[in-house]
């Protein structure tokens, strides 16, 4: 049975009347039209729709509706601001940290959470950070770069 779930969608708020055992994913692609969101193997494990929940990476292919109510919700639509891409969406463009493209929405997202949990990590913490994101095209190497590359971008603008 469908019932209205309030949160908050990329900063705005939002009220969806759905079935609370609707997974987020599926909330987001057909309810509220954001696709920048994939679909990759439907387990939580490849990490391909991966989006924040109160500041925290979550693979919405598995989380419920229910879970979503009264939270914050940020998906890689939400991360540019004013037409300006985020320091990150930024970085993955300037080292070409996508090929396909398929599973950069996720990774994004995952190195958002990573780099608000911890603002200056070594490469192994990246490594470690962003190990439940798969890339079938191999970018991974690039993926490292641009994240220590936005980390050191998003270091300097701070105060």
């Amino acid at each position: 049975m469908k019932q209205p779930i309030q949160f908050q969608l990329n900063g705005r708020p939002t009220n969806l009347t759905v079935d609370p055992t609707r997974m987020l994913l599926w909330a987001l692609r057909t309810d509220a039209a954001l696709t920048g969101t994939k679909y990759g193997c439907g387990q939580a494990l490849c990490g391909a729709c991966t989006v924040l929940v109160n500041g925290e990476a979550v693979r919405s292919c598995m989380y419920p509706m229910r879970l979503v109510a009264g939270k914050e919700v940020v998906t890689i639509e939400g991360l540019a601001r004013n037409g300006d891409l985020h320091p990150l969406q930024q970085a993955f463009v300037d080292h070409d940290a996508l090929q396909c493209g398929y599973c950069t929405s996720g990774m994004v997202m995952s190195a958002y959470s990573l780099l608000a949990k911890n603002a200056a990590p070594s490469r192994e913490e990246i490594l470690a950070g962003m190990d439940g994101n798969l890339c079938r095209c191999g970018s991974h190497n690039r993926v490292v770069r641009a994240i220590q590359a936005a980390a050191d971008m998003m270091e300097g603008a701070r105060p």
